[in-house]
């Protein structure tokens, strides 16, 4: 393992995800705007998906997760959908937090996960 620093995505103000010392550190991910809590939060999972493809993890592998709702209760709904994605056996700690948002999103995500072990 190495100390440098990756930044996978980025852009003018944030990367999507940077990469140190074995750690992937993505930022808030969100889905399509507009649409259901359901939708949003797919959406915002498939992203999460697939950064941490790029960055040398997968889901299996989160360490902490916090979730953004501008109401609590969404909470329900997007549970539903996040423990369907979610591997059994490899829940991460995980907190929930109502929180104004972007206008237009109602859930966003972010996370922190281990890459994968080299050989």
């Amino acid at each position: 393992m190495n100390d440098d620093i990756t930044h996978i995505e980025p852009g003018p103000r944030y990367s999507q995800a940077v990469v140190h010392n074995g750690i992937v550190y993505l930022c808030g991910q969100v889905g399509s705007p507009n649409t259901s809590i359901t939708e949003q939060t797919e959406g915002a999972l498939a992203n999460i998906d697939r950064l941490l493809a790029l960055s040398g993890s997968d889901k299996s592998r989160i360490l902490q997760v916090t979730v953004w709702l501008t109401d609590m209760k969404h909470w329900a709904e997007m549970t539903a959908v996040y423990e369907k994605w979610i591997p059994h056996g490899s829940v991460p700690a995980r907190a929930s937090v109502g929180s104004a948002l972007v206008p237009n999103f109602d859930v966003e995500i972010m996370l922190m996960a281990a890459q994968r072990p080299t050989t």
